[in-house]
């Protein structure tokens, strides 16, 4: 069993190169989690160039922007490599069906749940370790993420390899190296999520301010730290039906 401790040690200040070439070498079974922003653009390519025998996916919400799908088709275009799609057990129309339209504007957490979360836990469920693009200044819940740690909300390894890296330096890796990117980051989306609740930012905002604007949310929680209840460790955790937990039926 890896010492988590002693390789985030190790490996702290590593180049990103090194951390994901590590990360193959111990987790057979590892991928990339991609949103198709500018950090995870930044991890395919270095993957993508190297070669890396690491296995790319990425949530479809069924509610991501046009822009969004297109970058998606000109990241395996350019890399010749496959962005799997991990999908929902319901289509919107299906959940619109069961507890009404909107969801994500009646109760934003339960959307995220049904939408992002039951399906990253399934998809995780396959994998010993996970490789993400968080930063560590991009919000209060990762501001103390390691470039490895335990994942105890889904019960695996979670690697950070951009961990230590400021935006200026994601946006100076894209440029040398010519990776796609998302034409929204130019109009003003500097974080970019689902299109009915990602608005664009005015100058001096908050990058994530436009994320579930008007709300006290600034994360799906796909990266929020969640220690497991006890008797629980060691065991993969399940995720809560955001919607029945919140006692939502649909309208009458």
């Amino acid at each position: 069993m890896t010492d988590l401790a002693a390789a985030a040690r190790a490996l702290d200040g590593a180049p990103a190169l090194e951390v994901l070439r590590w990360a193959a070498a111990t987790y057979p079974r590892v991928a990339l989690a991609t949103s198709l922003g500018p950090e995870d653009g930044v991890l395919l390519d270095l993957i993508a160039r190297h070669d890396l025998p690491i296995e790319v996916f990425t949530l479809d919400t069924g509610l991501l922007f046009d822009e969004t799908r297109a970058l998606w088709r000109a990241l395996e275009a350019r890399y010749q490599r496959s962005i799997r799609a991990v999908a929902p057990a319901q289509t919107v129309a299906a959940q619109a069906a069961e507890v009404g339209d909107a969801l994500w504007a009646r109760a934003p957490d339960a959307c995220c749940a049904r939408r992002k979360l039951a399906p990253l836990a399934a998809e995780l469920a396959r994998h010993d370790a996970w490789i993400t693009a968080i930063r560590r200044d991009q919000t209060a819940d990762r501001a103390d993420a390691a470039v490895v740690e335990a994942d105890r909300r889904f019960g695996l390894v979670k690697v950070n390899p951009l961990v230590a890296w400021t935006s200026a330096q994601v946006w100076q890796h894209l440029a040398d190296h010519d990776v796609p990117t998302n034409p929204l980051h130019g109009r003003g989306y500097p974080s970019i999520g689902c299109a009915p609740c990602t608005s664009p930012v005015a100058a001096g905002e908050d990058p994530r301010s436009g994320r579930w604007r008007g709300r006290a949310k600034d994360e799906c929680g796909l990266h929020q730290r969640e220690a497991p209840p006890s008797g629980a460790a060691g065991r993969r955790l399940p995720v809560v039906d955001g919607v029945a937990a919140a006692g939502l039926r649909r309208p009458s």
